[in-house]
């Protein structure tokens, strides 16, 4: 349990977060999850039974609450009402369960968050006890009210919900990094191997996804491949990469000193 993610006091030996959402079935969700490594789920309450629908097939039974951190989230809600609603529901649900991750959304067909709204619900969860992540804009200003309010980490998009574009704003990503005393998570825009890999080597203490590895072709070999990107990101962070230089480079293997080299 070395270079551990840690959200609200618990540490985590992956900081890889995956979703449960558009598999073929629960099956192939636990398969693709057992192969990312991930030790966080986030679970959509509006859309995954996890025991409110009785006598359907329950989640649970194939990602237990004993072995994964269960992250309920607000995926579908447009007001601040709404998401409160929906996590009452799910502390319920998972015996007074208190890490939760709210997004409001403020658009149907970009999936934008609404701040205004994810604020408001914000102040709402933390006063009544909820660990709350959050998905946010790349705003840092915005993200640094969010902390303030109490939050225990700030996911700010990378770009939009299961468009795969990738990391829009890097720059903006790095200010929120550098003001942060909570984890910073990428969430949302992440396509491939790569754009994982990126938001690690900018500094960010984990990634979330959800439809880049249930939308491959293999999600549970691209589950694999997240796995070792997030690996690979944050131990080239950790190291330290070389000043990027604007002139010519100098060559790794320098003529000075070589045996026979004429005076």
């Amino acid at each position: 349990m070395t270079d551990t993610l840690t959200i609200a006091g618990k540490s985590f030996d992956s900081r890889l977060l995956v979703g449960t959402g558009k598999y073929r079935d629960f099956e192939q969700t636990r398969e693709a999850i057992e192969a990312s490594g991930a030790r966080i789920v986030t679970v959509a309450i509006r859309r995954t039974n996890i025991g409110q629908q009785a006598g359907e097939p329950n989640l649970l039974d194939y990602l237990p609450p004993d072995r994964y951190t269960l992250l309920p989230n607000t995926a579908g809600c447009y007001s601040a009402d709404e998401a409160v609603r929906t996590l009452r529901l799910a502390r319920e649900l998972l015996d007074d369960h208190r890490l939760v991750k709210l997004e409001v959304l403020g658009d149907p067909h970009t999936l934008f968050p609404n701040m205004p709204e994810t604020l408001a619900a914000a102040r709402t969860l933390v006063a009544e006890g909820f660990e709350v992540m959050v998905y946010c804009t790349d705003d840092p200003v915005q993200a640094r009210m969010l902390e303030d309010i109490g939050c225990v980490a700030v996911m700010p998009l990378a770009s939009l919900i299961g468009s795969g574009m990738g990391i829009l704003n890097p720059w903006n990503l790095r200010l929120i990094i550098e003001q942060a005393k909570v984890p910073v998570l990428v969430d949302a825009g992440v396509g491939t191997a790569s754009d994982a890999t990126i938001a690690m080597e900018l500094g960010c203490d984990g990634v979330l996804m959800n439809t880049a590895i249930a939308g491959a072709q293999d999600p549970v070999l691209m589950a694999q491949a997240m796995r070792l990107a997030v690996q690979s990101g944050r131990a080239a962070f950790r190291a330290g990469r070389m000043p990027p230089k604007h002139y010519s480079a100098s060559p790794s293997s320098p003529t000075a000193g070589l045996i026979g080299k004429a005076a």
